[in-house]
């Protein structure tokens, strides 16, 4: 049909811009991953396992990015971020899928920064990223598990 042939190039599309905006990481989110690696890894020594994938990008002055993260009961969770050297202090905050935030174990070491806890109920759950201090820097965040 003539709907089926004008989907298939704007799907063909998608899917090569996907595949250039993965390509295309700047160094600034290189060294963004490599740091939160780097916090994710100290984790990794108590038993955590580091999901696959991540979030980075680019953060501002008192921008704030908000990551979507599905978890579930039962399991313990440590959300790792890492900067660039030009975003001298991150902030991070979870929020349940009610806005309400959560009660974590903090850890902040300037452009390092990280959040634990074990949700009660399984579900969408929100991490606010914060440039408290520093100029517009790349930024990485994963998560581990266990």
């Amino acid at each position: 049909s003539d709907l089926m042939k004008m989907r298939l190039p704007i799907l063909a599309i998608i899917c090569v811009l996907a595949v250039t905006a993965m390509a295309a990481e700047t160094d600034q989110e290189v060294e963004a991953r490599k740091e939160a690696l780097d916090l994710a890894g100290a984790f990794s020594n108590d038993g955590f396992k580091i999901r696959d994938g991540h979030w980075s990008g680019t953060i501002k002055p008192h921008e704030h990015a908000l990551i979507a993260v599905n978890l579930y009961a039962g399991n313990h969770y440590w959300f790792s971020v890492g900067a660039t050297e030009r975003a001298k202090k991150l902030a991070i905050t979870v929020y349940d899928e009610s806005g309400q935030q959560v009660v974590a174990e903090t850890y902040d070491a300037g452009q390092k920064v990280a959040a634990g806890f074990s949700p009660t109920n399984s579900g969408q759950y929100y991490v606010s990223v914060g440039l408290v201090e520093g100029e517009e820097g790349g930024v990485c965040f994963l998560y581990s598990y266990k």
